[in-house]
């Protein structure tokens, strides 16, 4: 959408206060993202429709941003309509991953992802959302091979991958997660964190939410085990390791296949290519230590 296409869109809405200021915003690769001033506040315009082999439902990214402003992770919604979420602007910058790193904020975010976890469902209003890994990467499996997808020839062995790593990841305990734990996902103001973008958010296992801050941020195993002892507040089992190195591969594999579904089916540009490069050889890498364990 072109700057004066956006801007009569956004003009006919009763909000602001006298003329508007827009300007794009960096990122977003499922919607389009836009700062607005007006003569007393900033907000952030996203746009965006469902994506469906992406199983991103707008309704429900907008029930859980909701949710997750009454519990404080979140910035508010101030409007939504149709192919519209506006959100109050928060004066911030974006992590970078070895800010995350870090383990002061390491500590911070867990503490956040635990609130996630915990109190989200007490606010989240309507039908909602399981965001199941292992059902996820079956979908893009079909995807990839109605579309002829490059990748066609390893689609088969990835999902035997997926069936040894969803049986090895039980049993499940689920919660509301936020399922995209990107280091540009999680804003700091300067005293705080707070958490964007929840068109993936949905039920889930913890240890998704756990495994992708760790393969996202390319922690250290010691880094792992500090943040599975600092969600879960004991010393972890052989077990508990086990069930998240299953579902880190499997955060990882769905990274994988969800950069190979937007080759063939984004019209945003953005090198998918390389970027399903990158997160393939790290996904082989993972999977063969843990085949190997």
């Amino acid at each position: 959408m072109e700057l004066n296409n956006i801007k009569n869109t956004l003009s006919k809405i009763s909000l602001w206060k006298g003329d508007i200021d827009i300007e794009p915003l960096k990122g977003g690769l499922t919607n389009r993202n836009y700062l607005i001033k007006d003569k007393e506040q900033k907000y952030v315009a996203r746009f965006g429709e469902d994506i469906i082999y992406h199983h991103i439902l707008r309704y429900h990214e907008i029930a859980a941003s909701k949710a997750a402003n009454e519990i404080g992770v979140a910035p508010e919604v101030i409007y939504h309509e149709k192919g519209l979420l506006i959100l109050k602007y928060i004066e911030s910058s974006t992590l970078t991953s070895a800010e995350v790193r870090k383990v002061s904020n390491l500590k911070k975010i867990i503490s956040i992802i635990k609130i996630v976890h915990k109190k989200i469902p007490l606010y989240l209003i309507g039908p909602t959302m399981i965001f199941w890994v292992f059902h996820i990467i079956r979908d893009y499996a079909w995807t990839l091979k109605e579309n002829n997808s490059s990748y066609v020839e390893i689609i088969d062995k990835l999902i035997e991958d997926s069936i040894i790593l969803e049986k090895a990841a039980s049993p499940y305990h689920i919660v509301f997660c936020h399922n995209d734990l990107l280091s540009s996902n999680i804003l700091n103001d300067g005293k705080r964190f707070w958490l964007i973008d929840w068109e993936y958010s949905g039920f889930n296992s913890p240890l998704f939410d756990l495994g992708g801050l760790a393969s996202n941020n390319e922690l250290s195993n010691d880094q792992e085990n500090f943040i599975l002892e600092e969600y879960f507040e004991k010393k972890i089992n052989e077990q508990l390791i086990y069930q998240y190195q299953a579902m880190k591969c499997a955060s990882l594999l769905r990274e994988t296949m969800w950069s190979m579904v937007s080759e063939i089916k984004s019209s945003i540009v953005f090198d998918y290519n390389k970027y399903t490069k990158e997160n393939l050889d790290r996904y082989n890498q993972e999977i063969k230590k843990f085949l190997n364990n």
